[in-house]
């Protein structure tokens, strides 16, 4: 009889923590989400400097960054319902008709054509060193073997974390001036946006963000 494995041992996050996505293996992640830019509508010489403004900014880094898109089908359904209450406060009885028809128009018209919305984000890592530890890879070695952690070792590995987040949040730094130079405008997800982000891409299909404030309690 084959037993199967549980999901959890397929995903590699262990702990989202403080804006920091930490994957199994320790290293960390933090995910910046970047606006668009109408690259076609700019003119052919800003087009050229915004070539050389994303060439310099590639060359300027000194680490890897993964590039993430994230396309989904737009959910017009809180539109539609402020819709329904603008009809519904409307004293105008032409204004209501009018509204009322918009409403189905826009129905009509998603329920025919894929409306897809996207997303821009990009992964900055950091690999915390080996020996980056208070007591030294013997100490790390050694406390393979003691069953309790003491409280001096568990306040250690909170300021292990604060050292290695300063690291992270330097090269995020670094990405954000760098989309800057470029117009474009961008900010770090925290950790319910995390949550919510990486539940989505292994739970492909909508998700209530009720569901993503109720992870974030327990995580």
């Amino acid at each position: 009889m084959i037993s199967s494995k549980p999901t959890q041992q397929f995903v590699p996050i262990k702990e989202v923590r403080d804006g920091v996505v930490i994957l199994r293996d320790n290293s960390m992640r933090m995910v910046v989400m970047a606006s668009s830019l109408n690259f076609a509508l700019r003119s052919e010489d800003e087009q050229t400097a915004i070539i050389m403004q994303y060439q310099n900014f590639l060359n300027s880094l000194d680490f890897p960054v993964q590039i993430f898109i994230e396309s989904s089908k737009l959910d017009i359904g809180p539109y539609i319902n402020m819709l329904s209450d603008i009809e519904k406060g409307q004293p105008n009885e032409l204004l209501k008709v009018q509204t009322r028809e918009y409403a189905e128009f826009i129905k009509n018209f998603v329920s025919t054509t894929d409306i897809v919305s996207k997303s821009f984000y990009l992964v900055v890592p950091y690999s915390p060193s080996v020996f980056s530890s208070t007591g030294g890879v013997l100490d790390s070695v050694m406390g393979i073997f003691r069953k309790k952690k003491d409280a001096n070792s568990v306040r250690s590995e909170d300021e292990l974390f604060l050292e290695n987040k300063v690291q992270l949040q330097q090269r995020a730094d670094v990405v954000s001036g760098g989309l800057s130079s470029m117009g474009i405008r961008s900010v770090p997800l925290n950790t319910e946006e995390l949550i919510e982000l990486y539940f989505k891409l292994f739970n492909p299909g909508d998700i209530d963000k009720d569901v993503a404030k109720k992870i974030t309690q327990n995580a």
